[in-house]
């Protein structure tokens, strides 16, 4: 496949988000100020200060768009507790890109399913974009999923028997919007990721990376707060790889907050920002000032092999 680097920016179209337990999720009505990624337009929302690597610097000025304050998760394995995670404190903010590493065991897989709002912690307290979730409602915290982060999977859990334009559209069915509004932001997101071309395609028409392109496209189509990536990379080969971490850096760059877990070094120093977990705890928290750019090595590739196509 062709390299169709990212040709769209993010103007107004997904600007709002449906109510959470009776509030309005928009700019004018959150209650604290977060960046608001989404489709934005450049001239009102210029892009903040670009490292070496190509991957966004964080405002430190701004409200977290993640803090976790204390955050614990016991299972009960018969009668033995299992200390999953363990007095967690973190701050993620607006436009990090952050690689969540550690061994088999480590708590990260809980961490991230406690981020993504599919577990609640034991104790501890965890806000999302100025909301308290830890304390929501099971209602309320499908709604925060479904409209405040998006998902990305190793497994890409795509619909077989769905071509890439309805695979992107379901979160927004899920989210009671209008069919006219759903193809229109569902084809501009396919657009984003170098797929305008294959919206007609079912998965098994397409490359494990072009799949995982419509994954990230039907990630975005909420315009979410937060992406979380678990193991994004984890089915591809190495230059695919190098591909879905050129588009996250391109996302991070136009605003994106990014939270990756992942158990290669090598993925990680794409990032700006490396947490280690181990045991349960948080082992080190470390920033990456100078991560590889994945959009100068794909450039190298292609100059290195020309006949070839990316």
């Amino acid at each position: 496949m062709a390299n169709e680097h990212i040709h769209a920016s993010w103007s107004g179209a997904f600007a709002g988000h449906p109510s959470v337990d009776g509030q309005i999720f928009s700019d004018s009505s959150r209650p604290t100020k977060t960046y608001q990624i989404g489709i934005y337009d450049q001239a009102t929302h210029p892009q903040r200060p670009v490292s070496p690597g190509g991957v966004v610097d964080a405002d430190p000025t701004a409200h977290p768009v993640i803090r976790v304050q204390n955050l614990k998760k016991t299972y009960m394995l018969g009668q033995t507790p299992v200390y999953a995670l363990q007095d967690v404190s973190l701050d993620i903010y607006p436009g990090e890109f952050v690689a969540i590493m550690g061994p088999s065991g480590s708590g990260k897989s809980t961490f991230m399913n406690l981020l993504g709002c599919l577990d609640r912690p034991t104790q501890g307290t965890y806000w999302l974009a100025g909301y308290l979730v830890s304390r929501l409602s099971n209602e309320a915290l499908a709604r925060v999923r479904n409209r405040l982060i998006g998902f990305v999977f190793q497994s890409f859990n795509l619909l077989s028997k769905d071509t890439a334009l309805s695979n992107v559209e379901l979160p927004m069915v899920y989210a009671g919007i209008s069919r006219e509004v759903r193809q229109r932001r569902a084809r501009q997101a396919l657009h984003l990721v170098g797929l305008g071309s294959r919206m007609d395609h079912k998965p098994m028409q397409l490359s494990g990376g072009q799949q995982q392109r419509v994954a990230i496209a039907r990630s975005l189509v909420n315009s979410p707060s937060l992406l979380l990536a678990d193991e994004p990379t984890g089915n591809l080969d190495s230059r695919t790889s190098i591909e879905i971490m050129a588009l996250l850096q391109e996302l991070n760059r136009q605003g994106l907050t990014i939270v990756l877990v992942t158990h290669e070094p090598d993925i990680a120093r794409y990032t700006s920002r490396q947490v280690v977990f181990r045991d349960g705890r948080l082992l080190r928290d470390e920033l990456n000032l100078t991560p590889r750019s994945a959009e100068d090595e794909l450039q190298q590739l292609l100059s290195a092999n020309p006949q070839n196509e990316y």
